[in-house]
């Protein structure tokens, strides 16, 4: 039998973790948050102070993304992340660690060492991944594919909200800068650069709630999936 995939692809702070998991909850789907996936990597290679010597000490840093113990664990505090059993949730939430993802991201072979784990969340009764290249490069089989966006201003804002939430001082200024400089490096990068499938349904989330984008994702969804 065929597994459902339901991907949902975008830029950062576009809302996609927190409707990614408000669908894995809806359709009781699976959960694969993979920009989870290179934060892991990028903070668990920080702590081994691989990050900043990847080209001579690559073989390593593969075999450490192979390796990776992680969880993601759906519960009325929201999704909680494990890496070695140790709670990482907002630890790599932080604007140093999504630094280090997308540096992780930009290598090729740190990336392959990540698909063989990202393809096996896709387990019966089916599964929601959010990323940025789920639908072009991981899940392209998958029946319903999103695209989310949303203006630089208004994701920048959205993260400044966010952290200062979790009680850290921030300056729009920086996190505006920071969102800039990793889209276009996402954009740019030759692997399984950022963009929409081209049989995405893509949606603008600027101006919208999160509920509305939801509604408007969730009446899509159960179209593609019936057909």
């Amino acid at each position: 039998m065929t597994v459902k995939i339901i991907t949902i692809d975008g830029p950062s702070g576009s809302g996609k973790g927190t409707l990614a998991a408000k669908l894995a909850e809806r359709y009781q789907f699976h959960l694969l948050d993979s920009g989870a996936l290179y934060r892991i990597l990028g903070l668990s290679l920080s702590k081994k102070n691989l990050i900043e010597s990847l080209d001579s000490q690559l073989e390593k840093a593969v075999d450490i993304a192979i390796n990776l113990d992680i969880k993601f664990v759906v519960g009325e505090q929201g999704t909680q992340i494990l890496l070695d059993n140790e709670n990482v949730t907002n630890t790599i939430r932080t604007e140093v660690v999504g630094e280090l993802a997308s540096k992780v991201a930009a290598i090729p072979e740190l990336r392959q060492a990540l698909v063989a784990r990202q393809n096996a969340f896709a387990q019966e009764p089916g599964l929601v991944a959010d990323g940025r290249d789920m639908a072009t490069a991981i899940f392209p089989q998958a029946q319903a594919k999103i695209y989310l966006t949303a203006s630089a201003e208004s994701r920048a804002q959205r993260r400044v909200n966010q952290l200062q939430a979790m009680g850290l001082d921030v300056k729009i200024s920086d996190i505006l800068a920071n969102i800039e400089a990793r889209d276009k490096r996402d954009m740019e990068r030759v692997v399984a650069p950022l963009k929409p499938a081209s049989d995405a349904y893509i949606i603008d989330s600027s101006e919208l709630s999160i509920d509305e984008v939801f509604e408007l994702m969730t009446t899509y969804i159960d179209q593609q999936l019936v057909n």
